[in-house]
């Protein structure tokens, strides 16, 4: 006795293929269970901005790519995007956290009260308290070297915080408390070029020197050697 074939089946392909038992093409076998999509981590802007230091200071701002920073946080480069507008919004960020900390400094009433000398010896102590507790964005800071009109306009900013600065160290030496044979503005530079290569050799965590050591090493040398002698 001959068996009719099967009639043909209607409907769309997975439906025809459960239908005899088997499987559409491109569909996963019954075995091969769920596929699972990776997710990108997430991050927030300021988390962004952190591994943007991290890279500028390895690779340099004009060596780093935005492909660098998105592979260094795990991302893809239009997620990347999607949270800044490119490199300069980082440094942008980056370097006005560090500024903002040491404008704030000489905005504080210790620095613009009192004697010149003391106002001058709380400016020192608080410019190391801001670059020990921003240390990556300070060290990015002093890094920037004026090559394009943003890294132009930080420099600006970092310029005026230090005319604030030699003006007070020239006030001191007017008083009469800190020496008057070494110009300010050279004054304020060997005071400051000390405070600043803190950032080469200090590493939190693996120095033998607390930060209390740090502050009190450079508040002692800097004013020791700047004080007037005695006549």
């Amino acid at each position: 006795m001959s068996t009719a074939p099967d009639p043909p089946l209607v409907g769309d392909p997975p439906a025809r293929a459960r239908a005899r038992g088997g499987r559409a093409a491109g569909q996963p076998a019954p075995t091969e269970g769920k596929r699972t999509t990776r997710r990108q981590p997430r991050y927030t802007l300021d988390e962004l901005v952190d591994v943007a230091v991290k890279v500028f200071i390895q690779r340099g701002y004009e060596g780093a790519s935005m492909e660098d920073l998105a592979r260094e946080a795990g991302l893809t480069k239009s997620s990347f995007y999607h949270h800044v507008s490119g490199k300069e919004e980082l440094l942008d960020r980056a370097a006005s956290r560090a500024l903002d900390a040491l404008g704030r400094v000489l905005d504080e009433p210790e620095a613009s009260s009192g004697r010149p000398v003391q106002r001058l010896e709380h400016v020192l102590r608080r410019t190391t308290d801001v670059l020990l507790a921003e240390l990556p964005y300070v060290t990015l800071l002093l890094r920037v070297r004026g090559n394009t009109d943003k890294e132009r306009e930080i420099l600006e900013r970092r310029r005026q915080i230090d005319a604030q600065v030699a003006a007070l160290v020239r006030e001191a030496a007017d008083a009469g408390e800190i020496r008057s044979d070494i110009d300010p503005r050279l004054g304020t530079r060997l005071l400051f070029g000390m405070v600043n290569s803190i950032t080469t050799w200090y590493r939190p965590g693996t120095s033998s020197l607390g930060w209390d050591e740090v502050q009190a090493g450079v508040v002692k040398l800097a004013l020791d050697g700047l004080r007037a002698r005695q006549q």
